[in-house]
């Protein structure tokens, strides 16, 4: 009740915001503003190459504005929609099941899919890790904790029997930014590593490292697939602006499927758009290596999300069990998708 009222409090409080702070407020001209969230990262390809290319702009036309933010992490985004600075992003599973359970399904939707696949367990040879009993005793890094690799890494930990230090087990679970868990796995101070791409590939390229396990192993009853990223939008955005709504999806769709199509183009064209926003590119083994264990998509693998939010519950980071009724709004993806004569997603 507590956060509900808080919740409702906060929307209360953005309702009175000067209207230049509101989402999709008109500028002087009349023009219409979207804002839109995503992180420099090949597992939002479609968000790249699509700004890139300018095929969002298309979709949404000249009267419409795009502010677009690039985030390093999921809860960052998460706080900015629910502060109203953003009305679409592009995020991984777990921060959007966090957003939806602590605002009581009152702040964001799920709209459609945007990468399958794209984790890896890497671990140094000289760790000696051979199988899951292995990892007793080990020292093992995930990107952040609480996120969906880290999630995947103790749902793994606690299938084959063992247990996490905090658990009273052996295993060591070190959350640890991205770049540094490279810096670390170089100079041994970690075993292995569960971590998305294109960092699991920078690790076996750069850090010498070898793929103990390929997440999309895990996952049988989906054949593989797995959610890695989808689109998010705020409730309020989605309620007042559906037309947005729906043309970015469809333009996100037109992407996906010129991504399909042309790989080889589409790792150059993204791999120059990772470099303008951090400043490198990525070696073209790993920007391979990366491509070829991910899937772009629009399907959001609902199925794989409610697996995580589980695990997310098993593993103590969800204080009651996940009721996520309501956290897909597929309409108008599958609107979009009869228009194609594409199959539809449940």
């Amino acid at each position: 009740m507590k956060i509900r009222k808080s919740f409702m409090l906060f929307l209360i409080g953005m309702a009175i915001l000067p209207a230049g702070c509101q989402a999709s407020a008109g500028t002087p001209s009349g023009q219409r503003i979207m804002r839109v969230g995503y992180f420099p990262n090949i597992t939002h390809s479609q968000a790249l190459i699509g700004m890139a290319r300018g095929d969002f702009q298309t979709a949404l036309g000249e009267e419409v504005e795009i502010k677009a933010t690039q985030f390093n992490a999921g809860p960052s985004a998460i706080e900015a929609i629910f502060a109203g600075q953003i009305d679409l992003t592009y995020i991984g599973p777990n921060p959007a099941i966090n957003g939806f359970i602590k605002s009581e399904g009152e702040a964001l939707r799920i709209v459609c899919g945007a990468t399958s696949g794209g984790a890896a367990f890497i671990v140094r040879p000289a760790a000696l890790i051979r199988s899951a009993a292995d990892l007793a005793g080990k020292k093992i890094a995930s990107p952040q904790l609480g996120n969906t690799q880290d999630v995947a890494l103790r749902r793994y930990i606690l299938a084959n029997g063992l247990q996490t230090l905090e658990q009273g087990g052996t295993v060591e679970v070190v959350p640890t930014d991205n770049p540094l868990i490279l810096d670390m796995f170089r100079l041994g101070q970690i075993d292995g590593a569960w971590v998305p791409e294109p960092w699991a590939s920078r690790l076996v390229v750069e850090g010498g490292g070898e793929v103990f396990l390929d997440e999309r192993d895990l996952w049988p009853e989906t054949g593989g697939e797995f959610v890695t990223a989808h689109i998010i939008v705020s409730t309020k955005f989605l309620a007042e602006h559906p037309d947005l709504v729906k043309a970015w999806i469809r333009a996100h769709i037109d992407v996906t499927q010129w991504e399909l199509e042309h790989p080889a183009e589409a790792r150059e064209l993204l791999n120059i758009e990772i470099e303008k926003l951090t400043g490198k590119k990525l070696a073209a083994e790993v920007l391979t290596m990366a491509w070829g264990r991910m899937t772009v998509t629009w399907d959001p693998i609902s199925e794989s999300l409610f697996t995580s939010a589980q695990s997310a519950y098993e593993a103590g980071f969800l204080k009651e069990e996940p009721v996520l009724d309501g956290i897909y709004d597929l309409k108008l993806l599958n609107e979009i998708l009869v228009e194609k004569a594409l199959p539809a997603v449940r």
